[in-house]
Formats: C-alpha cells, sequence, structure tokens
C-alpha cells in the first residue's frame, strides 16, 4: 500500500501565500486602534479553534511568526510604519486581536486547557501533592520514595501523609515526576494564549493596566499626592499639595505661641478663654447634653400612642 505525502508548495505559491498574508496583516492593522499582542507557545489547533469561537463577532485573531510579522510591517508605506513600528519591537510568536479589550482579555484567559507535565518541559507553576489518599497499589511506593514523599499503606492502598510540592517555577520536570504525575491523574500545566502586550492608538503598555479601576486610580493619585506634600515638607521646597499643610502646621504653632505668651490674634482669643477657665467648656457642653436627653423624653410618648393605633388596626 502506497502512502501518499501532503502535497509540496511550489516557491510561487508559497510567495503568493506570504503576499496574501502581508495584505490580511496589514488591513487588519489599518481596521483596528486596538490590539492585543498574545503569545500562542503550546496551545493546539482545537483549541485555537474554541478561541476564535469565542471571539466571534468581538475580535478577530490573526496568527503569524514573528519573522512574517516584521516583514509585513516594513512593507507598510513611511507613515505606516512610523505608527505601528512598536508592533515589531514586541513581535514574537504573537497573535493580534482587536477591539473590546477588557471582553477579549477575558475570554483569550479563559480558554485555558489543563495538560500532564511531560519530561523535560519547564513548570509555569509550582506544582504541590496534595496529602490524602492516591487509591495505588503498595507496590507503586518507590515513585514516593525517589521523590522523598512520606507515604504510609491504608486499607491496602498509598496515602501521602502530608502534602508536598513537587515543583517549584523554572524547574525541569525529570522522568519520575512526569510518572507519578500521570499514576495521580493530576495534569498541573495549563496553556493557552498569554498576553503580552497592548496597542492602543500608538501607544504599548503592558495588559495589567487592563485591571486598573476608577477606585485604584483614585487611591494611586492621592498616594502621589501625599508623597509629593511629604517631599515639600521634608525639604521645605513648597508646593501645591504641600501648601495647604504648611498653612495649617503654621497656624498651630502660632496657636501654640498665643496660648504661652500675651500675644493674642482673633483666632486664638476662644482657645485662651478655655484655658483660662475650663469650666467654660464644661458648662457650654452641658445644654448639648439636656437638650439629647429632653429630646428622647419627649418621643417617648408619641412612639406608644403610634403602637397602640396600630394595634386596632388604626379603626379609631
Amino acid at each position: 500500500m502506497v502512502r501518499r505525502g501532503k502535497k509540496q508548495l511550489t516557491k510561487e505559491e508559497k510567495q503568493k501565500l506570504k503576499e496574501q498574508y502581508i495584505e490580511q496583516f496589514i488591513n487588519m492593522v489599518d481596521k483596528y486602534d486596538k490590539i492585543i499582542l498574545v503569545e500562542a507557545d503550546n496551545v493546539r489547533s482545537k483549541q485555537m479553534s474554541d478561541i476564535r469561537k469565542a471571539l466571534r463577532g468581538k475580535a478577530e485573531l490573526l496568527m503569524g511568526k514573528n519573522t512574517m510579522i516584521k516583514k509585513a510591517i516594513k512593507t507598510m508605506t513611511v507613515d505606516e510604519e512610523k505608527k505601528y513600528q512598536a508592533l515589531a519591537e514586541k513581535a514574537k510568536n504573537i497573535a493580534k486581536v482587536g477591539d473590546l479589550l477588557k471582553e477579549v482579555r477575558d475570554i483569550v484567559l479563559a480558554n485555558k486547557v489543563g495538560a500532564p507535565a511531560k519530561q523535560g518541559s519547564i513548570s509555569p507553576v509550582e506544582v504541590i501533592i496534595p496529602a490524602g489518599n492516591t487509591g495505588l497499589e503498595p507496590t507503586k511506593t518507590s515513585f514516593f520514595q525517589a521523590l522523598n514523599i512520606n507515604t504510609k499503606i491504608t486499607k491496602g492502598t498509598v496515602e501521602i501523609i502530608k502534602e508536598h510540592q513537587l515543583l517549584k517555577i523554572g524547574d525541569k520536570v525529570g522522568n519520575s515526576e512526569a510518572a507519578l504525575l500521570q499514576m495521580l491523574g493530576i495534569k498541573p500545566f495549563q496553556y493557552g494564549l498569554g498576553l503580552a502586550h497592548i496597542y492602543d492608538n500608538g501607544a504599548v503598555y503592558s495588559p495589567k493596566v487592563l485591571d486598573l479601576t476608577d477606585e485604584l486610580m483614585e487611591q494611586k493619585v492621592r498616594d502621589a499626592v501625599n508623597n509629593v506634600a511629604a517631599i515639600g515638607l521634608e525639604t521645605g521646597l513648597p508646593n501645591e499639595a504641600s501648601v495647604p499643610h504648611s498653612v495649617a502646621n503654621t497656624f498651630k504653632s502660632l496657636l501654640a505661641i498665643a496660648a504661652s505668651t500675651e500675644f493674642s490674634f482673633k483666632q486664638a482669643e476662644k482657645v485662651k478663654e478655655f484655658l483660662k477657665d475650663p469650666s467654660k467648656f464644661a458648662v457650654a457642653t452641658a445644654p448639648t447634653t439636656a437638650t439629647t436627653t429632653t429630646v428622647v423624653e419627649e418621643t417617648k410618648p408619641e412612639s406608644e400612642e403610634e403602637e397602640e393605633e396600630d394595634a386596632f388596626g388604626g379603626l379609631f
């Protein structure tokens, strides 16, 4: 039986496909002002198809090698190249996704598929083996011993005494780790499109910017203003943020001077009167308490009458 291979494309056909890709790339860049650059490592064709379906009606997905994307940018006009030259600097096995940045970001990140840890791969996450019964036969204890995992035999099965960190971020998966995870049915890795950069009307920034909310931005501005004010107060160089604090501190200093000397001014006179005769302060606060008590006592009969009316359903 003769097995037929795939038809080999001619040089002219390959060149035509490249030209079509470049034209499609330029059209998409002209169409969208906002582009998400994503890394596509260890993403299978079925998973990519699911992502395309989820993005349908919201964004377009165009995959391409970094060399092809750079070549496409070089074919642009001078004005276009200036406008989009930031894309060439960030191109690294990337795809481009259009508008609705936050919604598209959530869809892209949600489409991840669990994958087993293969020997020789680099762990992108920490892998922890949980404590508990594994359901494995006692003959499998050698795998746990090789990895220094404490176990015991319970009702004819292997039980892990306490959780064990099997892999750290950046560790290389060995044969023993891969075999153990496969036996336990654990798929520790998740692969999908990873957000690399955001292109927005000529500016390129980190995807973390999409997580910023109005409340968080307001808090960051407040913190920045407080820091500017603190620098101005500490160095003695006034600025718009530190002037209110300087005025308040100066007023407190003037009050302290007026309280300890014969010097006085309009705003300090009331404070000096209280310091000379503290009983005036007690007298000034007493009527407030009495008034509050009187109001509470006067409202009690009204509430009792209302309760009586409610008891008869408002018939009388």
